[in-house]
């Protein structure tokens, strides 16, 4: 990761438009909302097997792939279980990996070649293993290749030796962690998780090391264009909270139930942490090395931006919520708007209907399931989101609730969420 910011951009402000699996993957592959696309949660195997992403709907994989690039996928789907929403029936014409979006982190069960097998070893350096595959057995002709490791979702160990090691002997106190200061935080626990939790990340950038490595030895590094990012964020910890958009408290106790909605130990969220995401790209003679780039992005913008690079056609008439990056990323003056819209209703470990506006200075988020859950916060004076104004009488939170709120009004409109039809408020 290090390498890629040094060769390449890091976009700081980059954020998914729900912070969870499905949700965010579809949205990666259409450009589009989940609520456009009737998925607003990760799609549950047991409660919910025969749901999926529609394969008629237009992806960036079917948009290179009729531009004559090789696209595979491996690892991670989780936007289907059944043959109708194989991976295939998207624009991949190679797959290896699982559909839904929990296995092992060793010795998993995945399918190649249309076929489930048991595989031996670390499913991180497996998943390492078939994208470098891909890439040696394409090497001569154009190529796309998305590479969804499951790590670093809980659980995060075993990882091998070597990821282990920088954080085996890592005490209590050697062990830092963003708000130790929150009420009640269970400290110990959330150390040790900080520690497996980074064993498991040094996995995967151990891997997409791996894939570098790949690229300069078969020559084609300059001719490549290499993105690292994320379906959401992570909270360890902050807010007193672990896991992402859909997070538990980690406090000792946690805090009383006040919401037949919200079941103890939950706390749907919108927070930074579980929005923001890591992101860098590295695409020699375009993008200049160890340039940042602090525009709003989202994850809604790679379907544009992927075919803009391939020199792709996008069919007339579709319906892309994101936009070509391209030029902004590659130092151009444009005009680029910085408000972020996302949203996420909960399904499974508490319902919720979350809708949030954030502009540079302020972030509204409703909940139109249940208001008592409403937070406005000031992200230039409380940038960890600690404080929630919502309540408050000041003149300047008043006229942002305001403004912010119809704002989300005109989103939902647009994207004709059915939450508008049964939770609508003035």
């Amino acid at each position: 990761m290090d390498r890629l910011i040094r060769e390449g951009a890091n976009l700081v402000n980059s954020y998914t438009v729900t912070p969870v699996c499905s949700p965010s993957r579809a949205s990666l592959m259409t450009s589009r909302y989940g609520s456009e696309l009737g998925i607003t949660d990760w799609l549950h195997p047991r409660n919910e097997p025969k749901k999926g992403l529609d394969p008629k709907t237009l992806t960036f994989p079917k948009v290179l792939a009729g531009a004559g690039y090789h696209v595979g996928l491996v690892g991670k789907w989780h936007l289907g279980l059944t043959d109708e929403f194989h991976p295939t029936k998207f624009g991949f014409h190679y797959f290896m990996g699982h559909r839904h979006g929990g296995f092992k982190t060793v010795d998993p069960d995945l399918e190649k070649d249309g076929k489930q097998q048991k595989f031996k070893g670390l499913t991180a350096d497996i998943l390492g293993d078939h994208a470098v595959e891909f890439i040696r057995k394409n090497k001569d002709r154009p190529f796309f290749l998305a590479v969804h490791h499951r790590a670093p979702h809980t659980r995060w160990l075993p990882v091998s030796d070597e990821d282990w090691a920088p954080y085996k002997d890592l005490g209590d106190a050697d062990t830092v962690i963003p708000n130790p200061k929150y009420p009640n935080l269970d400290i110990p626990r959330v150390k040790r998780m900080t520690r497996e939790y980074l064993a498991s990340v040094r996995s995967v950038d151990r891997n997409m090391g791996r894939l570098l490595k790949t690229l300069d030895e078969l020559k084609l590094a300059d001719n490549t264009v290499v993105i690292f990012s994320s379906d959401h964020g992570y909270n360890m910890g902050h807010n007193g909270i672990w896991h992402k958009g859909n997070g538990h408290w980690v406090t000792k106790p946690p805090p009383p139930v006040t919401n037949p909605n919200v079941p103890r130990g939950q706390r749907p969220n919108m927070y930074d942490q579980s929005i923001r995401v890591p992101t860098f790209i590295r695409w020699p003679g375009k993008v200049d090395a160890g340039s940042v780039v602090k525009r709003t992005v989202t994850n809604l913008d790679w379907f544009p931006t992927f075919a803009a690079i391939a020199g792709a056609e996008i069919p007339a008439g579709a319906k892309l919520r994101g936009r070509n990056m391209i030029p902004m990323i590659t130092g151009k003056k444009m005009a680029w708007d910085d408000d972020f819209y996302g949203e996420y209703s909960t399904q499974h470990q508490s319902k919720t209907h979350m809708r949030a506006y954030r502009t540079k200075r302020w972030k509204l988020v409703r909940d139109f399931l249940n208001p008592e859950r409403d937070e406005l916060f000031d992200l230039k004076n409380d940038p960890e989101e600690s404080v929630n104004l919502i309540k408050s009488d000041r003149k300047d939170v008043k006229q942002a609730v305001r403004q912010l709120h119809a704002k989300i009004l005109q989103r939902m409109t647009e994207n004709g969420d059915a939450v508008l039809k049964t939770a609508k408020r003035d």
